[in-house]
């Protein structure tokens, strides 16, 4: 007291899930899929450990326990960083809030994830998996591949957002469906994200195809849709393409539909793209580095289209001579 340092004890005599729960409703800007990530990673790894901890019980040594209990129990390393990452944010909320003095999430590296290496697909394999699935399927394949676009923001794409050629393609919103099956169109990911992407000449013919055979009219009709008209749920995609079957046909087992966008950045990378022109034609960019290169990156983005043009092409020829002809 005479330091003037004192705090009550008693405000950390809170609930950490108590204190949890009302952490993630405190933050109204939070995507949708991050708070069904953040309820599901405090119901699933915290609260059962440590929900009942006062904020000031938990010390060092009872994080240190809880993460090495998970650990033993299976939980993999890539969502004990994940629940960690969450638990840190949280308690430095708390140290904020002066309810405890310090955090006691210390332990180096332990919120860092280390992803294995994702495969990634040759040309003649991308259009072998689009000549697999269902034709109005297709091309959502294609520009998976060769435009990096995410899984929300394809399937959110209306024919307003093509070009009357179909040259570029406008991002503008994303499909975001939650843990309980709600489906709600938002803003893309990031600031960055809001981008016009030109797409390769080589399939620029297949997108005009898809968009004269399966899409109304309508400016605002989808392009993406599943057999009744309705928007494309993911779990829809996966059965109506007999997703794990169709990737292990061309010798791709356990490729997942998000492996498409990292194979477009890979075959993007071998053109000569700079980091900066890759970062802004993904939408990863942060506002301040877009800002700097966006000028840069408008003129490169057709450079980077032109060059992936040439290696679809070449892929598609070695495709068909190797397959024979393309499956109707």
């Amino acid at each position: 007291m005479t330091r003037e340092t004192w705090r009550n004890p008693d405000l950390g005599r809170i609930a950490l899930g108590d204190y949890l729960t009302e952490w993630i409703g405190h933050r109204p800007n939070l995507r949708p899929r991050t708070v069904d990530l953040y309820r599901w990673l405090h119901r699933k790894y915290i609260a059962p450990r440590l929900g009942d901890y006062f904020l000031t019980d938990l010390t060092p040594g009872a994080i240190r326990a809880w993460r090495a209990d998970l650990l033993t129990d299976g939980v993999s390393a890539t969502m004990t960083a994940k629940a960690y990452r969450l638990l840190r944010a949280v308690l430095n909320t708390a140290v904020d809030d002066e309810l405890i003095r310090r955090n006691p999430c210390r332990i180096q590296g332990a919120g860092i994830e280390r992803p294995t290496e994702r495969p990634t697909a040759t040309v003649a394999q991308v259009f072998q998996l689009a000549d697999i699935v269902p034709r109005r399927l297709r091309v959502l394949i294609l520009l998976a591949a060769f435009t990096s676009l995410r899984y929300g923001e394809l399937a959110a794409l209306c024919r307003r957002d093509f070009d009357p050629r179909c040259r570029t393609l406008t991002v503008r919103a994303t499909l975001v469906e939650r843990q309980d099956g709600t489906l709600t169109f938002g803003p893309p990911k990031t600031d960055t994200s809001l981008r016009t992407v030109a797409i390769p000449a080589a399939i620029r013919s297949d997108v005009c195809a898809h968009l004269d055979d399966f899409v109304d009219d309508d400016q605002d009709a989808l392009v993406f849709t599943g057999a009744t008209g309705a928007a494309l749920r993911r779990s829809n995609f996966q059965r109506t393409s007999n997703w794990r079957v169709s990737v292990s046909a061309v010798g791709l087992p356990g490729f997942h539909f998000h492996d498409l966008r990292h194979t477009g950045n890979t075959l993007a990378s071998r053109t000569g793209a700079s980091l900066a022109d890759l970062m802004a034609r993904m939408g990863h960019a942060s506002t301040r580095a877009a800002m700097i290169y966006q000028h840069t990156a408008r003129e490169r983005d057709e450079h980077i289209a032109d060059g992936l043009s040439e290696q679809i092409k070449k892929g598609r020829d070695r495709a068909r001579n190797g397959h024979g002809k393309r499956k109707k």
